[in-house]
């Protein structure tokens, strides 16, 4: 009621200012653009040319959609594209459109004048959009994906395109009423025949400002309904881009393993940038062990973890990773718009159907959080998604950081017994600071040593 009753009160204002000036060339009264909007809709040709203008607009708001994005998410992951187009952008998004116009009714001439003219407003503003929200994307989500061998397309749609449709849809708002105001400025100016454009400058010249008045509600109305259905279509995007990204099932078989694989670290240095946390190390994982973390913290178990995963180069000597990885992180990593379900499938390969990815997550968790997206679960069914996701990748070795965080006890045994129970004779190595792990996991503990101490960690009977 609140938007109709500012609209009523702006026709009034409208009525009033028109009675004031009593001149109805000057400005027609909401009545008369109302009389010929009526007329203009019910003759044949209207739907015509409302058709004909939305198709170049159109086609020029969706090459420079496309092309936009496409450029964008290349100018985010390689600093020389957006150093090499990034002026000439910033040029175009504050040239007057005037010109713009102009010299392209002088290089293509009018029937293509629009289309261009919508491209060259849409592809900047859209260009750094997706841009910034790349940039903004969770990087730890995407290592995450990296670990886990979802890396090109998939990781895009599943991750890369989510996180774009916010800054996409905000965009937007603005973008598809300039493409429209573009659009019909180019037709204007340009004039070809059939156009609104054509019609209002048509309008102009016979001084029918009632005309003019009807012709710009229809620009209005039509540009507000692309609006709303170009924004509807975004907010469904992320989901289907989801859906999308999961493999295919090649079997009805849950979580088949990989043959287990050893580690080998040789007198290296660990740490981030140039700053070691343990320096020293020899760590010789062998091919279907089970091993614990107990140090405390500070000593390394986490930095320790990521190189393996190979996030984290080390800083000195040789090292032999894993080559196909499963793991739990210190931190929650999961695509919160997915359901458990989706999340456990994304990173299975292929070697898992639903139903498999079902009956694996109701060992831990109730069956009114398999299907929910995983942003309204509880820290503890966050968690046991991320231990499932870890057991259901095919993999040689399984790295788990602080894995029973925020779980009770008796969550804390049954998780513990799940991973064993679904380890199938891959490595195992474990960062934990609860006790009783070891024995939990059938494993054998060790340690890199104390804090501020660079003691060899020799994993070795």
């Amino acid at each position: 009621m609140g938007t109709l009753a500012t609209a009523a009160l702006w026709v009034v204002v409208w009525q009033v200012a028109s009675v004031i000036v009593g001149n109805q060339i000057l400005l027609a009264s909401p009545w008369e653009t109302l009389a010929r909007l009526v007329v203009l809709v019910g003759d044949p040709t209207f739907w015509a040319t409302v058709a004909q203008s939305f198709c170049r607009i159109a086609l020029g708001f969706s090459l420079g959609f496309v092309a936009a994005a496409v450029l964008g998410t290349v100018a985010a992951r390689h600093g020389w594209a957006a150093r090499l187009v990034g002026p000439l952008l910033s040029f175009l998004k504050s040239v007057p459109l005037v010109c713009i116009i102009v010299l392209l009714l002088i290089w293509v001439g009018s029937r293509r004048v629009s289309a261009i003219a919508v491209f060259l407003v849409v592809f900047p503003a859209v260009y750094f959009s997706v841009v910034e929200g790349l940039r903004e994307a969770d990087p730890a989500v995407g290592q995450m994906l990296k670990v886990f061998g979802v890396g090109g397309v998939r990781s895009f749609l599943a991750h890369g395109w989510p996180s774009l449709v916010p800054f996409l849809e905000a965009t937007c708002r603005n973008v598809c009423g300039m493409a429209w105001k573009a659009g019909v400025a180019a037709e204007v100016i340009g004039s070809p025949k059939g156009t609104i454009g054509w019609n209002v400058y048509q309008a102009k010249l016979l001084l029918e400002t009632a005309d003019l008045f009807a012709w710009t509600l229809v620009v209005v109305f039509v540009s507000w309904a692309c609006e709303k259905a170009f924004l509807a279509l975004l907010g469904t995007s992320s989901r289907w881009a989801m859906r999308l990204s999961l493999a295919r099932p090649a079997s009805g078989r849950a979580g088949t393993s990989c043959e287990a694989e050893g580690a080998m670290l040789k007198d290296i240095s660990i740490g981030h940038g140039e700053s070691p946390v343990a320096e020293g190390l020899t760590v010789e994982l062998r091919a279907g062990e089970r091993v614990v973390l107990t140090d405390p913290s500070g000593a390394g178990k986490t930095t320790l973890l990521q190189t393996l995963e190979g996030l984290l180069p080390p800083l000195g000597g040789g090292a032999n990773l894993p080559r196909r990885i499963s793991a739990v992180f210190q931190e929650s990593r999961l695509i919160e718009g997915m359901s458990a379900e989706e999340n456990v499938l994304l990173v299975a390969g292929g070697t898992l159907e639903s139903d498999g990815a079902r009956s694996l997550l109701a060992e831990l968790l109730p069956q009114e959080a398999l299907g929910r997206p995983v942003a309204e679960l509880s820290g503890g069914q966050r968690r046991r998604v991320e231990l499932v996701r870890a057991m259901a990748r095919p993999s040689g070795i399984v790295l788990l950081d602080e894995p029973f965080a925020s779980l009770d006890e008796e969550s804390h045994r049954l998780a513990a017994d799940f991973v064993v129970r679904h380890l199938a004779g891959r490595t195992l190595l474990v960062a934990s600071h609860l006790p009783g792990d070891a024995a939990l996991l059938g494993a054998r503990e060790a340690r890199i040593g104390t804090e501020g101490t660079s003691v060899p960690l020799a994993m070795r009977d």
